[in-house]
């Protein structure tokens, strides 16, 4: 394996800066000053907590500059702020054979951090179960609309999502291939929940404002590259 010197390091900092690309973990100067914001940087886990709870189980770690699930009995995890009209962007990499979930718009009124809050779907596609199902599959919102086979990564490798709503559109992308555009509320959104599970699940993405949340389903997932731009 290569290592680094200060001087090459130095160098491939500089690569980025001048592409205008940003190592991982940290924002490029255009991000800055168009208000994007770091939810994790590498190695600090402040702005995260979890559900119900004011700290963060130990089972969530850093881990080569990633945010990891090391261990199934962690909890789901929400930022510390609440937001309404955002855009989100993260990368997601999962265990063979794993499931998870990164979901908005999250409160905790409800018994769990999925009571009201709809969620995109993190999956091992070709090795989870769920993969009957392709509502199921990576990239899809949970249950409602399915994301095309064009977004899917395998397990291990690193997929980029995007999450965009404002006023009500939900946007959704997985390794820029779009997956959802719905407008919540709408006629539309609402024969999807109708005809979802969540048809009966009284609050079920109603809410005007809420946290973004990452699962724990068990399965080993690791995260990076998160970050948020407020929209007004």
């Amino acid at each position: 394996m290569k290592v680094l010197t200060g001087f090459s390091f130095g160098l491939l900092m500089a690569m980025y800066s001048c592409t205008g690309l940003a190592a991982d973990n940290q924002l490029t100067k255009q991000e800055q000053n168009e208000g994007w914001q770091l939810l994790f940087d590498g190695s600090d886990l402040s702005q995260w907590r979890n559900f119900k709870q004011q700290s963060l189980h130990p089972g969530w770690t850093t881990d080569s500059g990633t945010l990891k699930l090391s261990a199934p009995g962690a909890g789901d995890i929400l930022t510390k702020t609440s937001y309404s009209n955002f855009d989100l962007k993260l990368e997601w990499k999962i265990a063979e054979g794993g499931n998870s979930g990164i979901l908005i718009m999250a409160d905790e009124s409800g018994k769990y951090v999925y009571s009201h809050a709809p969620e995109i779907q993190i999956l091992d596609n070709e090795r989870h179960s769920d993969n009957k199902i392709d509502s199921h599959s990576s990239g899809s919102l949970y249950d409602m609309v399915a994301s095309p086979s064009s977004s899917f990564k395998p397990a291990g490798e690193w997929n980029q999502v995007r999450i965009r709503l404002q006023d009500n559109h939900l946007q959704i992308w997985q390794n820029e291939v779009i997956t959802t555009s719905i407008v919540i509320g709408s006629s539309t959104w609402d024969k999807l929940i109708a005809n979802s599970k969540f048809a009966t699940w009284e609050g079920f993405g109603t809410g005007k404002q809420g946290h973004i949340g990452l699962q724990d389903h068990g399965d080993v997932v690791w995260f990076k590259n998160i970050k948020i731009k407020e929209l007004n």
